[in-house]
């Protein structure tokens, strides 16, 4: 299983493409977080990645989390409001694998790829990474949160 974890200890050289912002994703930049899942209708990895995540949606509420599925060039909201997006652009801003592979990607409240993965994530590891970042730290310490 692959895993790429772009957010961590280390200094984010924002030079890099892979940190740059997903422009087809600015209408959620400072409001939601983004797990993007592509892969086609048909795909296990897909549908078992789905069904995990929609299984606990007051955590996916709780940390301003939208869910999109990438099937082609379609996008559709899993989780939370999304109107207007485009599937291919999406595709080329979180350079993703070719039409019909699946991989799932973590966008930040800032607009950056924090998680890339080529198999479905538990909610547990999800949602821990999520935690660990410091503006979620920052949200929690709320008293609306």
């Amino acid at each position: 299983m692959s895993k790429t974890l772009l957010f961590g200890a280390t200094k984010i050289d924002e030079t890099n493409s892979a940190y740059a912002a997903a422009e087809s994703l600015a209408q959620f930049q400072w409001k939601n977080r983004v797990f993007v899942v592509l892969a086609d209708r048909d795909n296990s990895r897909a549908a078992r990645q789905e069904n995990q995540l929609l299984a606990d949606r007051s955590a996916l509420d709780e940390r301003d989390l939208v869910v999109l599925k990438v099937s082609g060039a379609g996008v559709r909201s899993l989780f939370g409001a999304a109107d207007g997006l485009d599937g291919e652009a999406i595709r080329r801003d979180l350079d993703a694998p070719e039409v019909g592979e699946f991989a799932a990607f973590l966008v930040g409240k800032d607009g950056t790829v924090k998680l890339k993965v080529s198999e479905p994530i538990t909610n547990g590891e999800l949602f821990a990474i999520i935690d660990s970042m410091p503006m979620r730290a920052a949200e929690s310490l709320k008293p609306d949160k």
